[in-house]
């Protein structure tokens, strides 16, 4: 059964509404409506960036997979971008517009990502992603830089929000403003806005973070990516930064068992973790969350980033 409806200036046809994507049972129609409904503070962290999306057409325990081109049937006003990388061109959606992101949900993209760059940051087309240490008038320009906390077997919440607090404050002594976030799944991340930076500098800057961060707590982080090293500990991931990485989107859901989302935090709620507490947040308590406190990732935002520090 198909549904045709109004997304601002926009008719999108929506199918299979009634199909259900989670365990809890909570359907396409629901994931639909919560996109629309978080749409407003949603759509500024994707407006003019390539959207990455995770579909799961039959559900979060079917097959899933990383979608980058616009997808066959996408209708011609989606707007797309090309953008040059090592595996040959990619036209990517770009989600600025609520409508769009209707078209996305109603293939069962339940995860939209994106980089730390936005399309307009680049002097010429296309866009090409470059190697970690070029940069040209055709490669990308970061506006953000994130830190991104993934927790090692036997690491909780507390232990995270910890860490995050340890980020903020090397990020605050360099004059960055931290945003934390969940990630929707287990781990959290800490974005900051910084003036437009070439995407290799951005790395550099949060390679070197962490690297200092290891070597003064030792017992706390790591850099390495084998799985035996994080045990107990923190991976503080710093190749998020590299302009073909992308993360997942402020208020996007995540494909897990029950809907989760990518959630926007104050830093007393990282403060006040505890134990027992585990930050996860479900859709519903997001949108009440945003209607209490509008966009807390507002901060990324800003019209006036401060400059990324030299690395020492």
């Amino acid at each position: 059964m198909e549904v045709r409806t109004q997304i601002g200036d926009r008719v999108v046809t929506l199918t299979n509404l009634d199909k259900v994507l989670f365990d809890d049972g909570w359907t396409k129609a629901e994931m639909i409506d919560y996109y629309v409904r978080a749409a407003d503070v949603m759509l500024p962290h994707l407006a003019d960036r390539a959207a990455t999306r995770i579909r799961f057409p039959d559900g979060v325990n079917g097959v899933h997979f990383y979608e980058k081109n616009a997808p066959t049937g996408c209708p011609d006003w989606v707007r797309r971008d090309r953008v040059g990388t090592s595996e040959g061109a990619v036209d990517y959606v770009v989600i600025d517009d609520a409508a769009t992101l209707v078209v996305l949900a109603n293939l069962a993209s339940i995860e939209i990502h994106v980089p730390q760059w936005r399309f307009a940051s680049v002097q010429e087309r296309p866009v090409v992603l470059p190697d970690d240490s070029e940069h040209g008038p055709a490669h990308p320009l970061a506006d953000r830089l994130i830190v991104d906390l993934d927790p090692g077997e036997g690491i909780t919440m507390a232990d995270s929000a910890e860490a995050a607090l340890i980020v903020g404050a090397e990020l605050a002594a360099d004059d960055l403003i931290g945003v934390p976030r969940t990630t929707g799944s287990k781990g959290l991340q800490v974005s900051a806005a910084i003036a437009p930076t070439p995407t290799h500098l951005a790395r550099a800057y949060v390679k070197a973070m962490a690297e200092r961060l290891t070597r003064h707590h030792p017992d706390r982080f790591v850099t390495t990516v084998a799985k035996q090293r994080r045990v107990g500990h923190i991976l503080l991931d710093y190749n998020q930064n590299m302009a073909a990485r992308n993360t997942v989107a402020p208020y996007s859901l995540r494909g897990r068992s029950a809907p989760g989302v990518a959630t926007p935090l104050t830093w007393d709620e990282v403060g006040n973790v505890d134990e027992g507490h585990d930050l996860r947040f479900g859709p519903s308590e997001v949108l009440d969350r945003i209607d209490r406190y509008g966009d807390l990732a507002a901060e990324l935002l800003t019209d006036d980033p401060p400059p990324l520090p030299a690395v020492q």
